[in-house]
């Protein structure tokens, strides 16, 4: 929290950087700092107290914030990918492009589609009958965890859940795949080795970040699926949930000159 705080604080206060890739940067961080503070302070509450129940209204609805914040931070790095693609394959008509109505209604469909799809999920488990005493193996409410639980047809719920991971999930990452194989491309046929290296550094920190992002994620649910273990699978959610959102400003602010001179200035 204290790290995107910093980042967010630092983007506020310096005039330099208010620009589209700060702006979808300051969102990012906002959107790690919800994401953790869905399941994180239930979890040390947990612990602290020895006592692990939760009440079904709570359940739904940390399952229903957890599932807003991580397709929002899914479609911000699409959009900061997108940003990247035509700074770098465009540079001349960046400013042009990537106009500050853009930028906002970029982030403001962002918000829409993962508030839209969080809301399709949970009003899926309300529809959904459950015995009393339950017991989720998970640090935290999770969709999946949830709906195996449940003891009437569950058929459409999964339905639900596996065409939104293509279209919600797959989009953005196709997208995201597109933009670095322009920008890859646009690269390469720079002639200077130092033009190349500016160039790549620009969005060496989102690479970063997106790999981060996306191969937790996948690890976590292609290892749940062979070995069909919730202990391995609540473990590794650890990665995505918790570990990415502490590291996204440790690596937006040791890779970028900009965030350093700016956190330097204020600290």
């Amino acid at each position: 929290m204290f790290g995107n705080l910093l980042i967010i604080l630092a983007i506020t206060l310096n005039s330099h950087l208010h620009t589209p890739m700060y702006f979808f940067l300051t969102n990012l961080s906002f959107s790690d700092i919800c994401l953790t503070s869905t399941t994180v302070p239930k979890m040390l509450v947990n612990m602290q107290t020895q006592s692990k129940v939760i009440t079904f209204e709570g359940c739904i609805v940390q399952m229903h914030f957890f599932i807003v914040l991580t397709g929002l931070e899914n479609f911000l790095l699409a959009v900061m990918a997108y940003d990247r693609f035509v700074a770098i394959c465009h540079p001349l008509h960046y400013t042009v492009t990537m106009n500050p109505w853009l930028c906002v209604l970029l982030v403001m469909v962002s918000w829409i589609l993962g508030v839209l799809h969080a809301l399709l999920q949970s009003l899926m488990v309300l529809k959904l009958s459950f015995c009393t005493d339950l017991e989720i193996p998970h640090f935290f409410c999770e969709l999946n965890q949830v709906v195996q639980l449940a003891c009437s047809d569950t058929f459409p719920n999964y339905m639900v859940m596996y065409v939104t991971a293509v279209l919600l999930g797959g989009g953005p990452l196709a997208g995201i795949l597109y933009s670095y194989s322009k920008i890859v491309s646009s690269i390469s046929s720079i002639s200077s080795a130092q033009g190349r290296y500016k160039a790549f550094s620009t969005c060496a920190s989102h690479l970063s970040v997106v790999s981060l992002f996306y191969f937790t994620i996948l690890g976590v649910y292609f290892s749940a699926a062979a070995t069909h273990n919730s202990h391995s699978s609540a473990t590794a959610s650890v990665m995505y949930s918790v570990v990415t959102p502490m590291l996204n400003p440790f690596i937006y602010s040791l890779r970028n000159k900009d965030i350093k001179r700016a956190l330097k200035r204020y600290l």
